[in-house]
C-alpha cells in the first residue's frame, strides 16, 4: 500500500524527536497512525495476504506500524456502568460502521479493537475479543468465549467454535501469523497458535491443539508434516483430531508413557461438510 511508507515515516521521526524532547508535538505522527487504523479496518491493508497463487506473505510495515501505534498511546481509563479498563487511548475498542455490512456483535462483553477489520455477514457471540490487525472474512461465525489474536487472518464463511483461541503473531515483525483459510472450521476449545496455517475446507476437532511446534500424523497418506520455513501447514480439507503417540525410551515403555499428538484421520467428505454446515438461519 502506497500510503504505508509515508506514515512509517512521519511516526518514526516523531517517536525519534520525542525521545530527545519530551515535548516534542506528535500531532502529526498520530494523524498517520489513525489513517493507518483506518486502513486496517476497512481492509485496505493487511498484517499478511495471500498472492495469486495462494503463497501467503507477511507485510512488515503493517506489523511495525502496529507496534509504534503502543509507544504512541497514552495510558487512559474508561469508567462506566458496567466496566472499568485501561488501555493506550489510540487503541480502544473499534467503533466501525457495522449495520451497512450486516455485522452481528452480539451483547454481553465483546471488545474488538481499533484496527481489526471484520467482512460483511460476520457473527460474533459473547463474549469474545477480536486483537488489532486480525482480518476476519465475510460471514465467518466467532462463537462464544473465542480470542483472534493481532494480525490473525481468518477466511470467509469459517466457523470458529466456542473457546477456541487462535494465536496472533505479532512479533517478530517478519513471522508469519496464525493463518485459517475459507470455510476452515474450529472446533470447540481448540488452540491454533505459532504461525500455523490452516488451509481451505481443514477441520480441527474439538479440543485439538496445533503449534508449529507439534508435527500432525497423517494417517491416510501414512506421512508427518512438520514445519516448513517455520509455518506448520494443515492441508486443504484435512481433519485433524487430537490424539497420542508412544514415546520409544525404556523408562517410557516401563511406564506407559506417551506424547499429544494432533492426528489427520480422513479428508473432508460429505458427510463431514454436513457436520460442520454453517447454519444461514442464524445468520
Amino acid at each position: 500500500m502506497e500510503h504505508l511508507s509515508s506514515w512509517k515515516q512521519t511516526i518514526e521521526l516523531a517517536l525519534a524527536a520525542r525521545d530527545v524532547d519530551g515535548d516534542h508535538d506528535m500531532s502529526a505522527a498520530h494523524a498517520a497512525f489513525e489513517s493507518f487504523l483506518e486502513a486496517l479496518e476497512s481492509g485496505e491493508c493487511r498484517a499478511a495476504s495471500p498472492d495469486a497463487s495462494g503463497h501467503w506473505h507477511v507485510a512488515r510495515d503493517v506489523k511495525q506500524l502496529i507496534l509504534y501505534g503502543f509507544r504512541l498511546g497514552r495510558l487512559v481509563e474508561s469508567h462506566s456502568h458496567d466496566a472499568h479498563f485501561c488501555d493506550k487511548h489510540n487503541l480502544w475498542p473499534a467503533q466501525q460502521s457495522l449495520a451497512t455490512r450486516g455485522i452481528r456483535i452480539v451483547p454481553g462483553g465483546t471488545a474488538v479493537r481499533r484496527g481489526a477489520f471484520l467482512g460483511a455477514g460476520v457473527t460474533i457471540m459473547a463474549p469474545a475479543y477480536v486483537n488489532i490487525g486480525a482480518y476476519i472474512g465475510r460471514g465467518t461465525m466467532i462463537d462464544s468465549h473465542v480470542t483472534v489474536g493481532s494480525c490473525a487472518q481468518v477466511g470467509e464463511n469459517c466457523h470458529i467454535s466456542a473457546a477456541a483461541q487462535l494465536g496472533g503473531v505479532l512479533e517478530p515483525v517478519g513471522a508469519l501469523p496464525v493463518i485459517v483459510e475459507d470455510t476452515a472450521f474450529i472446533g470447540g476449545n481448540s488452540g491454533v497458535y505459532e504461525g500455523t496455517h490452516i488451509h481451505r475446507g481443514a477441520v480441527i476437532a474439538t479440543g485439538t491443539i496445533i503449534t508449529r511446534a507439534t508435527p500432525i500424523y497423517d494417517l491416510v497418506n501414512e506421512t508427518v508434516i512438520r514445519p516448513i520455513d517455520g509455518v506448520l501447514h494443515v492441508p486443504e480439507n484435512a481433519v485433524v483430531v487430537p490424539g497420542s503417540r508412544a514415546v520409544d525410551t525404556p523408562f517410557a515403555r516401563q511406564n506407559g508413557l506417551s506424547l499429544y499428538a494432533p492426528i489427520i484421520v480422513k479428508y473432508r467428505d460429505d458427510k463431514t461438510a454436513a457436520s460442520v454446515v454453517l447454519e444461514s438461519i442464524l445468520r
